[in-house]
């Protein structure tokens, strides 16, 4: 009989499936990977394999092959790998494993009070001690974690920005010409001031990070190693140039020709699903809820600039 008391027998089957997925994705990535990251991936195998025996044995139930779409998300990923390597993997393992500490701790949340949540708090512990570990011994980070999901970040940023300043345009102007002009400079402006705020925010934090750093050295009594810190121009440079190539997507369908936003909307709608399912899983987050949220705020934000503009052109007679 299942010991589904406490879970439904679905998220039972989620739960397995999950862990099934992991395993197989482990396995693929030893497949393709070069010998240095072996001996990891060996370890997370073998940690793997113990949670997909625990849920099994504890709800009775053994499935030994993943569905359609956990089989082809896992392609994907595996392709992806293929494409650029030991960064990739690196870049996955970790956000793999963010999203499994969600996913457990919300569970335990849910159930501490009873058998499950003890059950739960076991597979947690792996999480956090064991897991932690083996993902850590990947020193020699080529792309740093942190980084990338700041590019994904300004790709965002930019691409719904500029689309919706491009949906009032349209409405105001009317013409190509002026919205590709508009359209640009708007796009300029905000990589100029979004890198600006990076340099300001990266600069402050390293600052305090340096501050504190020193202060705990010298209460320690020694010299340690000098505090490191993420170079502020990089990091501005990152962010603006990640916000300009993102606002450039709604201006090419204006570039060719386009004289109505919908062939902005459609390009970067398609663009902005993707960038976010890509930032979702790297950040260990819900993948369907977070392309959702960037629909609706596209949808609003075009929206709402869309009668702004014709208000400015109907209501208050500007015509160009």
């Amino acid at each position: 009989m299942q010991n589904t008391e406490y879970v439904s027998p679905e998220f039972a089957r989620q739960l397995i499936l999950d862990e099934l997925f992991d395993l197989s994705l482990y396995k693929r990535f030893r497949e393709i990977s070069g010998p240095e990251l072996h001996p990891t991936l060996d370890e997370l195998i073998k940690v793997e394999s113990g949670h997909l025996g625990f849920w099994q044995e504890l709800f009775n139930v053994e499935i030994s092959e993943l569905n359609f779409a956990r089989r082809l998300k896992l392609e994907m990923i595996v392709l992806v790998c293929r494409l650029f390597g030991a960064p990739a993997i690196d870049l996955i393992l970790e956000a793999i494993e963010v999203y499994g500490i969600r996913k457990y701790l919300t569970l335990w949340k849910q159930n501490k009070d009873n058998p499950m949540g003890k059950a739960v708090q076991g597979i947690l512990k792996d999480e956090f001690e064991h897991e932690d570990v083996i993902v850590g011994r990947l020193k020699d980070r080529i792309i740093n974690p942190d980084r990338i999901r700041n590019i994904f970040l300004g790709l965002n940023d930019g691409m719904v920005e500029i689309l919706g300043a491009v949906a009032g345009f349209f409405a105001s102007f009317g013409q190509n010409a002026l919205v590709l002009l508009a359209g640009l400079t708007t796009a300029v402006a905000g990589s100029l001031s979004m890198a600006a705020g990076a340099y300001v925010a990266v600069s402050s934090e390293n600052e305090v990070r340096r501050t504190q750093e020193e202060k705990a050295r010298f209460l320690e009594g020694g010299t340690g190693e000098e505090p490191r810190t993420e170079p502020a121009i990089r990091s501005a440079a990152i962010v603006g140039v990640s916000y300009f190539i993102g606002a450039s997507f709604p201006l090419l369908p204006v570039i060719f020709g386009a004289h109505t936003a919908l062939w902005s909307i459609l390009t970067a709608g398609t663009i902005i699903i993707l960038v976010s399912m890509a930032l979702a899983f790297l950040s260990g987050m819900d993948v369907k809820r977070r392309a959702l949220t960037n629909l609706v705020i596209i949808t609003v934000a075009a929206g709402v600039t869309y009668l702004i503009g014709m208000m400015v052109r109907n209501l208050l007679g500007i015509e160009i």
